[in-house]
C-alpha cells in the first residue's frame, strides 16, 4: 500500500470533475439466482447500461423473502430503486409496506397463463413448482402429491422454508390448494421424508441435490430445461403430478422513495423487451413473460405440462399465510 501527494489545486478540482462524469445509478434488490454469473443479471445489466447510460448495481439477498424483509427493515430510507424477485405469493405483503410505487403501464405485451391487471408489480417470468428428480437415483418417481406423501420413508426429499423462500411458500400453497383442511395431516406424513429444509432454493439445489444428497427436490417444472440445453443431459427431470401444479409469477416493482423514479420506470419497461426476456429461459430457467416465438429454446417443448393449474390470488395468500405457516410448523414438530 502506498500514498501519493496530490497538488492542492488539482485536489480541489477532483470532486467537481468526478461529479460531472458520474453516471446515474440504479440500485436493484434481487436474489442469487438472478444476479449470479450464470443467471440473467450480468447480461441484463450490460444491455440496460448500454441503453440508459447509467450504472446498474445489484444488492443480492438470499431469497425473495429476504428482499421483502430488507425492504421492511429499511423503510423509507432504503437505497433500493427497484425490487426484483418477489412473486405472486409475496405481492400483497410487499404492497402493504406502502413503500412501492404504481408503475403506470398498460402491460399489453404480457403472455401469462393468467390475466394480469396489477398496477404496482410488473411480471418478468413465470413457471410451475414441481419436484425435480435424479433419474439415476430414482428411475420411477411418485406421480402425484398423494403418492409422494405415502411413499416409503426411505425416499428423501429436499424442500425450502416457506418463511424465507418463495418456492417453499409455493409448496405450502400447493399443499393447501390440493388438500385443504387436511394439509396439516399430510405434512405430518411427509415430514419423515424431508432430508433438509433449506433457507433458499439455491442452497438446496446446488449444495445438496446436485451433490446427490437426495433424489428429489422442490424446484420448478422448467429446471430440466437448463440441464438439457446447457449440461446436455436428460438425467434431471420434473415429476408430473396428477393433482396439477402451483403457478408462480415473478415480479418487480419501483420503490416509492427512490430518487431515480424515471430510471426505475425505464428499467421496468426494459424488462418486457426481448433484450431482457431472451435471457430468462436458460439463465433464470423460467418461462418468459412475453411471447418470444422462435427464440424460446426448443427444450421447453419437452417440459411437463400440468394437468391443471393451482393458484391463489395475492390478497388471499396474505390473509392465510400466517396460519398456513403455523400449521406447517406444528405438523413438522409433531
Amino acid at each position: 500500500m502506498f500514498s501519493r501527494v496530490i497538488p492542492v489545486a488539482l485536489a480541489a478540482a477532483l470532486p467537481l470533475f468526478a461529479s460531472a462524469n458520474t453516471l446515474p445509478e440504479l440500485n436493484v434488490y434481487t436474489h442469487p439466482s438472478f444476479a449470479a454469473e450464470w443467471g440473467p443479471g450480468p447480461a441484463v445489466k450490460e444491455a440496460f447500461e448500454a441503453q440508459c447510460d447509467c450504472m446498474v448495481n445489484y444488492t443480492v439477498l438470499d431469497s425473495g423473502g429476504d428482499i421483502l424483509q430488507r425492504l421492511r427493515l429499511e423503510g423509507s430510507s432504503t437505497p433500493a430503486d427497484v425490487v426484483l424477485g418477489l412473486d405472486t405469493a409475496t405481492m400483497a405483503t410487499a404492497r402493504q409496506t406502502g413503500l412501492l410505487a404504481p408503475h403506470g403501464k398498460a402491460l399489453e405485451q404480457l403472455a401469462l397463463p393468467i390475466e394480469w391487471t396489477d398496477s404496482t408489480f410488473v411480471p418478468y417470468d413465470w413457471g410451475y413448482f414441481a419436484f425435480v428428480y435424479d433419474t439415476e437415483q430414482l428411475p420411477e418417481p411418485p406421480r402425484s402429491l398423494e403418492a409422494l406423501i405415502n411413499a416409503p420413508d426411505d425416499l428423501k426429499i429436499i424442500i425450502q422454508d416457506p418463511r424465507t423462500s418463495t418456492p417453499g411458500l409455493g409448496l405450502l400453497l400447493w399443499m393447501h390448494s390440493v388438500f385443504g383442511d387436511q394439509a396439516p395431516e399430510q405434512w405430518q406424513k411427509l415430514s419423515n421424508k424431508i432430508l433438509a429444509t433449506t433457507q433458499s432454493w439455491s442452497d438446496g439445489y446446488f449444495s445438496l441435490f446436485m451433490n446427490g444428497e437426495a433424489p428429489m427436490i422442490l424446484s420448478y417444472s422448467t429446471s430440466p430445461a437448463y440441464h438439457m440445453a446447457i449440461d446436455k443431459t436428460d438425467r434431471y427431470q420434473a415429476a408430473r403430478f396428477d393433482e396439477g401444479h402451483y403457478l408462480q409469477v415473478e415480479v418487480a416493482a419501483m420503490v416509492k422513495t427512490s430518487d431515480n423514479q424515471a430510471l426505475a420506470s425505464e428499467f421496468l419497461d426494459f424488462m418486457l423487451t426481448p433484450a431482457f426476456q431472451t435471457h430468462i429461459p436458460l439463465k433464470n430457467v423460467m418461462y418468459p413473460a412475453i411471447d418470444l416465438g422462435d427464440e424460446l429454446p426448443n427444450v421447453f417443448d419437452r417440459l411437463i405440462q400440468p394437468a391443471s393449474t393451482h393458484y391463489m390470488a395475492p390478497e388471499a395468500v396474505a390473509r392465510e399465510r400466517k396460519q398456513l405457516v403455523n400449521e406447517w410448523l406444528d405438523a413438522l414438530i409433531d
